[in-house]
């Protein structure tokens, strides 16, 4: 095994450091974040950086990263409060990593990368009509973390767009059968296989396998 102490990670290279320490908390899920400016313009970035905040109210936030350029996606969002999140599935994933080049506000990455707008009721912001599961968003609160500059993201849930035959009758969205993909590090994508559900644990009870469809009590 090797060991890294303090001083190494504040010694090393920074492309090293940075591929090390983004690939130390493993897979994370791939999603592509549309926005669309008060002009118009729609913009698509892809984040790692996704997750689960809480059920009722259905919330999920996201980490956005310190940049020296202008963040469209953080500047379309504070104008507009809406967003939409993609998963992204094996089908479009080199699509959906080219968005994260710098393209210009005014250019919509949908375009430049071959992916399609999509815009659905009340919705202003571009839904990936690719995407197999997506949702979209008014933000609740932006939060800086003062620690490394980063901020904080939460939204509220307000649609959800998914393929009828993944969502199972407890609840359970099965996105393997989505071809959903993940990633690690930075640039590393990933498809999976699942070992079992199983049941809620307790301490004197041993876990059950759950069937896909359902829930075992």
């Amino acid at each position: 095994m090797q060991h890294f102490n303090n001083d190494d990670l504040t010694e090393m290279a920074t492309r090293y450091r940075v591929q090390l320490i983004n690939s130390l908390s493993g897979f994370k899920s791939a999603n592509l974040i549309g926005t669309r400016d008060k002009q118009g313009n729609n913009n698509l970035a892809i984040f790692s950086s996704v997750f689960h905040l809480g059920s009722s109210p259905a919330l999920v936030g996201f980490i956005m990263r310190p940049d020296s350029v202008s963040r469209h996606t953080l500047d379309n969002i504070q104008q507009t409060k809406q967003y939409t999140i993609n998963q992204v599935s094996d089908d479009f994933w080199r699509k959906a990593h080219q968005s994260s080049a710098r393209y210009l506000s005014e250019q919509s990455e949908f375009e430049h990368v071959g992916l399609t707008p999509e815009f659905v009721n009340n919705v202003t912001a571009p839904f990936v009509k690719e995407s197999r599961l997506k949702y979209a968003l008014t933000v609740k609160e932006i939060t800086p973390i003062e620690l490394n500059n980063t901020l904080l993201i939460i939204g509220e849930i307000t649609d959800v767009i998914c393929e009828e035959t993944a969502i199972k009758d407890d609840g359970y969205i099965d996105i393997e059968s989505l071809n959903t993909v993940a990633i690690s590090g930075l640039d590393s994508y990933h498809t999976t296989q699942r070992l079992s559900r199983i049941s809620y644990a307790k301490p004197d009870k041993s876990p059950m396998e759950i069937p896909l469809n359902g829930v075992n009590e």
